[in-house]
């Protein structure tokens, strides 16, 4: 038995240490760790267990074990993380660059139907050249299967994509897919074709940071939510963001004890200027209203005219959705639709409530914004917050005009509670434009049009800009003083936590993409 137990730790001595000392020396060079030194940072210590160890492509023998590519260049396993399990899997560039081949998938395959039948949420780390070109169709087949698991557990378990290093090609859409991705400066790059393709087919000349980086699918592309410094960082960022999120679909929101804001929810009566066209910073009333002021953004530097991302009230997770006055003055275009969009859909998958800040002047104008399909992607919003069952609350901070007021959550859509502040300006639109409109003929008489049109505004703004219109109608449940507003979401939400609303039976419906 001593022998055999010696050969067992032998082995598993090759599997464990990758692509060898120096290649692990080259990945450490770069600032990167390795697959298993990433999984000690994310999981709970001692808490890891692997899967797959000896799974080896080709084997003829026992003696080959270890072989070209040990492990397949990926460890994959369960974990724990806050005591909360997870499976992951970790591509191990020090192994033939992470490369994907049939077994490398087939383990990651493995963990993901593992994650689906034990409602887990499912991480994957990825620091790969691609796929194994030397094995063909049956790489690309690797690829398909993989993003069929990712489709078929979209909503029913959290999905997480870290990357680490390189993705590329078919790599990107198991990432695409997946509910978030997360990036690391400098070392993480995604694109499909990479920029030497780029220089022969279309002439253009960049490079892989510029193309591919964080900094580029945080900030222009959206395709990444969350980006770091270091890979340290980013890892405390993804169980962060574990905190707030349920295991699987049916299951609650981790419950912790609430905590009152760090910052003085008395300046919230002065956070909105009186100015109705002066910029502020949403962020600065979320924080005043959410426990512990504590609010971890969503794409935060992607179309930053709206603003998302998870905080809690009362200990309990809720998706926060609000539009961002000091970025085109909150308007709604094309990228910031798709942002609300998407993250409200996630909420909905996973029965966290919602709570809308609203502050939308409308529709931003412009041929590229016509052009470019704001019709349709504005619809998507539309769409998302009328099929979303989860509790809805809306607040109008101050302007909500036209369409773009219906699609910030109005009753009309069935938001469960609609409440406004004193400040807010609930109209078709503008006082302004409304004006020019209503009182034309008498701006155009007056021997005085400027002065005419000012007290016109004026009047428009009085009698129908204003809260109170809506309200007498039952559209806007409450106009409350601004320092209340954390108390009446508390309530809010404890009234509806046990919410039901029965929708038609269908298969599922046709978003606008």
């Amino acid at each position: 038995m001593n022998d055999k137990l010696q050969l067992l730790q032998e082995r598993r001595g090759i599997i464990e240490s990758g692509g060898g000392e120096k290649r692990i020396a080259d990945q450490h060079a770069k600032g990167k760790y390795t697959a298993r030194e990433r999984l000690q940072i994310l999981l709970d210590p001692g808490s890891f267990s692997e899967l797959d160890v000896f799974v080896q492509g080709g084997l003829a023998d026992a003696e080959q074990i270890g072989g070209s590519y040990p492990g397949e260049g990926v460890v994959t396993g369960y974990g724990t993380i806050a005591g909360r399990p997870v499976y992951v899997f970790a591509q191990d560039f020090t192994v033939a660059g992470g490369s994907l081949g049939e077994m490398h998938a087939a383990k990651i395959c493995k963990v993901m139907d593992l994650a689906m039948k034990n409602g887990a949420p499912c991480i994957g780390l990825n620091d790969s050249g691609g796929a194994r070109i030397q094995e063909g169709v049956k790489a690309l087949n690797g690829y398909g299967e993989i993003f069929y698991r990712n489709t078929l557990a979209s909503g029913v378990i959290p999905q997480i994509s870290v990357i680490m290093g390189p993705c590329a090609g078919g790599a990107v859409y198991s990432p695409a897919i997946t509910d978030f991705v997360f990036m690391v400066e400098n070392t993480s790059q995604m694109f499909i074709t990479g920029p030497q393709v780029i220089k022969a087919v279309t002439g253009e000349e960049v490079s892989p940071e510029a193309l591919g980086g964080a900094l580029t699918h945080n900030q222009i592309s959206g395709v990444a939510h969350f980006k770091a410094a270091k890979e340290d960082d980013c890892l405390a960022k993804v169980r962060e963001l574990l905190s707030y999120l349920p295991s699987n679909n049916l299951e609650e929101t981790p419950l912790i004890e609430p905590q009152e804001p760090l910052l003085d929810q008395q300046e919230l009566a002065d956070l909105v200027p009186d100015n109705p066209n002066k910029p502020y910073d949403v962020r600065e009333i979320i924080r005043r209203v959410v426990d512990g002021s504590r609010f971890l953004e969503v794409h935060e530097l992607y179309a930053q005219n709206a603003v998302v991302g998870f905080a809690r009230l009362g200990g309990r997770s809720v998706g926060i959705i609000a539009n961002q006055a000091q970025v085109l003055a909150g308007c709604l275009d094309i990228s910031s639709s798709d942002k609300i969009a998407r993250f409200v859909r996630f909420c909905d998958c996973f029965s966290i409530p919602m709570v809308t800040f609203v502050d939308v002047p409308g529709y931003l104008p412009g041929v590229n914004q016509e052009h470019g399909g704001i019709i349709r992607h504005g619809a998507k919003v539309l769409f998302a917050y009328s099929e979303a069952t989860v509790p809805k609350i809306s607040v109008v901070l101050r302007k909500a005009y036209g369409g773009s007021y219906i699609a910030m959550s109005a009753r009309c859509l069935r938001g469960d509670l609609a409440l406004a502040w004193p400040t807010a300006e609930i109209a078709v639109m503008g006082p302004e434009g409304a004006a020019n409109i209503v009182f034309r003929k008498e701006i155009d008489s007056a021997t005085d049009p400027q002065a005419e049109r000012a007290a016109r505004v004026q009047q428009y703004r009085d009698k129908y800009s204003n809260p109170y219109i809506a309200a007498s109608r039952g559209w806007v449940d409450d106009v409350i003083d601004p320092r209340e507003t954390r108390s009446r979401l508390l309530q809010g939400l404890e009234m509806m936590l046990s919410k039901q609303e029965d929708r038609p039976r269908k298969k599922h419906g046709n978003i606008p993409l």
